[in-house]
C-alpha cells in the first residue's frame, strides 16, 4: 500500500478530537502494510478563552443552548465513545474548559522532534482524564517531562513568545481553506473527513483511500 500523509487539525480541549484520533491509529494498524505520516495541527475553539478558564456544561449552555441534561448526556456518549477507543474521560460535573494557546506552542516545538504524537496523547491525557489545567505553566512542563521531552526548554517557551507566530499562522491557514470545526482530517491534500469516527469508519476510508492513490500513482508513472 502507498504511504499517506495525514493532516489531523484539532484542539487539545475538544473531546471528539481524542476520540477521532485514537480512532484514526487504531485503524491505521487494522490495515497491513499502511504507512502513514499523521502531522497535527493546531486549531483552537476557544482562543478568547480567559486564563481562570470556565465551567464546560456553563460553557457549552452559552455557546450552543445545551441545557444541563443535554450536556450530561453528551458527556455519557463522550466518555462511551472514549471507552471504546481505549481512553478514560471523566465525564462527571466540575470539568472545566482551557485556554490552548501554550499546548500549541509546545505542540509545534515537539513536532519538530517528531514527538507531537507522544505530547498530543500525554496533553489529552491530562485534561480529559485527571482533569488538569493546561494552561498552567507548571502543568504543561509536567506533561512534557513525563512525554520524555526538555521541561526546562519547554518552561522557557512558556515564558517567552517562541512559535506563537507559527501557531496563529497555522490556524489562520486552516481557517482560510475552510476548516471551522475539528477534528478535521485531510488526506493526501485531498480527502477530507470530520468529526470523531470511529475506527471502522476510519479504516473503510483509509483502504479506499489508499486503493485510489496507489492507481493514480501507477497511472502517474
Amino acid at each position: 500500500m502507498p504511504r499517506l500523509t495525514i493532516d489531523f487539525v484539532s484542539d487539545v480541549v475538544c473531546p471528539w478530537c481524542v476520540i477521532g484520533l485514537r480512532g484514526l491509529e487504531i485503524a491505521v494498524d487494522r490495515i497491513d502494510d499502511l504507512d502513514v505520516d499523521i502531522r497535527l495541527h493546531p486549531f483552537e475553539l476557544n482562543p478568547a478563552m480567559g486564563r481562570e478558564g470556565q465551567d464546560v456544561a456553563e460553557h457549552i449552555h452559552e455557546k450552543y443552548g445545551a441545557t444541563a441534561e443535554q450536556s450530561a448526556a453528551t458527556r455519557e456518549t463522550i466518555r462511551q465513545r472514549g471507552a471504546d477507543v481505549g481512553m478514560t474521560m471523566a465525564s462527571g460535573p466540575g470539568g472545566r474548559i482551557y485556554n490552548s494557546f501554550d499546548c500549541h506552542r509546545l505542540l509545534t516545538w515537539a513536532a519538530e522532534q517528531g514527538q507531537a504524537l507522544a505530547l498530543k496523547h500525554a496533553l489529552f491525557a491530562a485534561y480529559f482524564t485527571d482533569r488538569r489545567d493546561i494552561s498552567d505553566p507548571d502543568v504543561l512542563v509536567e506533561v512534557v517531562r513525563a512525554t520524555g521531552l526538555d521541561g526546562e526548554r519547554a518552561r522557557a517557551i512558556l515564558a517567552s513568545d517562541d512559535y506563537a507566530a507559527q501557531v496563529r499562522t497555522e490556524e489562520q491557514r486552516w481557517r482560510s481553506e475552510g476548516v471551522t470545526s475539528v477534528p478535521t482530517i485531510i488526506i493526501e491534500e485531498r480527502y477530507v473527513i470530520s468529526g470523531g469516527q470511529p475506527p471502522e469508519a476510519f479504516e473503510r476510508a483509509l483502504r479506499q483511500i489508499a486503493q485510489e492513490v496507489a492507481a493514480r500513482r501507477a497511472t502517474a508513472s
